[in-house]
């Protein structure tokens, strides 16, 4: 696994050309609950703007749900794991595609987990990668969500963000890791004393989810 401190991708937000209304979290929330929006509509809700959903071809899917079933063998005590689903953050209700969060379902009967409850977001990535790497990952850092995973389809790697810095430029991750298709995953939850341990050949590797 490479280490290095993350400077490199791009952090700013491309306006559109036209005027845009950019919409408050509670318009957004007010527009889902009286149904003018709806799930056929297939949109998320990103930094006060509606974004189209990226179809879902059928390596995406595979690897969602190989991605669930993994986090859900290594989760720890105390939390559970959702997939596309809505977690609310201070301008946005991004659906990530795999995500560990503290408690229970039950625990969110009222409303979606927020950013100070979630351990761990994913997004598995082939033709939203640019927007993983660079609007996704400021939301998540200035949510302050400990730990960002992108599942690079396009490279076959997996690129995990962790120490966000949600004071710098909007929101990055001060550390960045790639973990190749041939190598273990360690989860970030593990004791220092086994993630030594990570050519265990019962763990994960990257390749197992793609």
């Amino acid at each position: 696994m490479d280490t290095v401190t993350l400077a490199a991708f791009p952090q700013a937000v491309a306006l559109p050309p036209e005027p845009v209304w950019r919409l408050t979290l509670d318009q957004y929330q007010a527009m889902v609950r009286s149904q003018i929006l709806t799930e056929a509509d297939a949109l998320e809700f990103l930094d006060g703007f509606l974004i189209p959903k990226m179809i879902k071809n059928p390596p995406h899917r595979i690897s969602t749900q190989l991605l669930r079933q993994v986090l859900e063998a290594w989760i720890p005590e105390g939390y559970y794991v959702d997939s596309q689903e809505p977690i609310t953050l201070a301008t946005s209700e991004p659906e990530p595609d795999g995500a560990v969060i503290q408690g229970k379902t039950t625990d969110y009967r009222d409303r979606h987990p927020g950013g100070a409850e979630v351990l761990l977001v994913v997004e598995v990535a082939d033709a939203t990668l640019a927007r993983d790497r660079g609007l996704k990952q400021r939301l998540y850092s200035a949510a302050g969500i400990p730990h960002y995973w992108i599942l690079n389809l396009v490279d076959r790697q997996l690129e995990c963000y962790s120490n966000p810095q949600p004071g710098a430029a909007g929101g990055t991750y001060g550390d960045y890791a790639v973990v190749g298709e041939g190598e273990a995953i360690v989860f970030p939850w593990e004791p220092d004393g086994e993630r030594q341990e990570a050519t265990d050949k019962t763990r994960p590797v990257v390749g197992d989810l793609l």
